[in-house]
């Protein structure tokens, strides 16, 4: 019988995963919460097959593995898998970029306007006051904002699209986008440091990868106009966490909406959660009933892929089996 390992779970139990395989010879095991790398690297030393969500595959945990012939991540980021490690031993690290488009960019935009509108500092009519509750140069008129996106892929297009009502002007930067297609959208193609000195509003939709990694730290922030918005729905090691806060406490950046951290889950004594001008959420933006099972479904048949020697999709690590 093959082994699938799943190395950590957010969901209720493993039935889809279950339901797909086991007709297949797999047995599908798996702990809900990670614990800790002796642990999993005991659970995957044997796997034939290894699924992850956000447990950390660090090379020592790949090197434990004995006969792996895939490891698949369950969403689409990937930075908790050392890939290079995975492609040293010749596994393929697979995600699945496409599950959750909309929900992200929906959320995306949900946040940008709770911090142009203050949707969150104005919810005091249940304790008694009814006033507007920030300072009237705080709130802020959609069409008259500059909204920086860092990064044009299917969620960052997808953001930029549901802008265009709005009105806003919407610059954009990806350095693999041609400016062409940029501008046939209708928006306007920017260099990274043109996003940081004109925009009100910054919006990261990037992956995190070693050209990434805390991109928004003292010195890029320090190019940003004062007073400017900032919103992260993407991967929290893309900010250096510490010059955020010092930004938010000096008033450089007004406010932000995180969806993601670093680390995650945030510490309970992060000066982050006693800001009035941040909202956090959980890492939550992709959630919606039919997204998480596209995922799992997406994830269970691409180890089935591995299983039949078909190509498999979304190989993100350059190794080809």
């Amino acid at each position: 019988m093959m082994k699938v390992a799943v190395t950590d779970y957010t969901f209720a139990d493993l039935s889809v995963e279950k339901e797909i395989l086991e007709p297949l010879g797999c047995q599908v095991v798996g702990h809900q919460k990670y614990q800790g790398e002796e642990a999993l690297k005991e659970l995957v030393k044997d796997a034939d097959y290894v699924i992850a969500q956000f447990a950390p595959v660090n090379a020592n945990v790949i090197n434990a593995m004995q006969k792996s012939q895939i490891i698949v991540r369950y969403g689409i980021g990937y930075d908790n898998v050392d890939c290079k490690a995975a492609a040293a031993k010749n596994i393929p690290v697979c995600n699945v970029p496409d599950f959750c488009v909309d929900e992200v960019a929906d959320h995306a935009v949900a946040m940008i306007l709770a911090l142009a509108r203050k949707i969150i500092p104005n919810n005091v009519v249940a304790s008694g006051q009814w006033k507007l509750a920030v300072p009237l140069d705080q709130m802020f008129v959609m069409k008259k904002l500059t909204v920086g996106l860092v990064a044009y892929g299917k969620i960052g297009k997808e953001v930029a699209l549901r802008l265009k009502p709005f009105k806003s002007k919407v610059l954009v930067f990806d350095p693999v986008v041609d400016a062409a297609v940029i501008k046939k959208d209708g928006f306007t193609p920017a260099t990274l440091d043109e996003i940081y000195t004109q925009s009100d509003l910054v919006s990261l939709h990037c992956p995190s990868n070693e050209h990434t990694i805390q991109m928004i730290n003292a010195q890029s922030i320090a190019k940003m106009k004062k007073g400017v918005m900032f919103v992260n729905s993407s991967r929290g090691t893309l900010v250096k966490t510490d010059d955020l806060v010092a930004a938010l406490k000096s008033g450089h950046i007004s406010a932000a909406a995180l969806d993601v951290a670093d680390p995650e889950p945030i510490p309970a004594d992060s000066p982050l959660l006693k800001m009035n001008n941040v909202i956090i959420n959980s890492h939550i933006a992709s959630a919606s009933v039919a997204a998480v099972l596209n995922l799992r479904k997406s994830v269970a048949n691409t180890v089935i892929a591995a299983i039949k020697k078909e190509k498999l999709p979304n190989v993100v690590n350059g190794v080809k089996k």
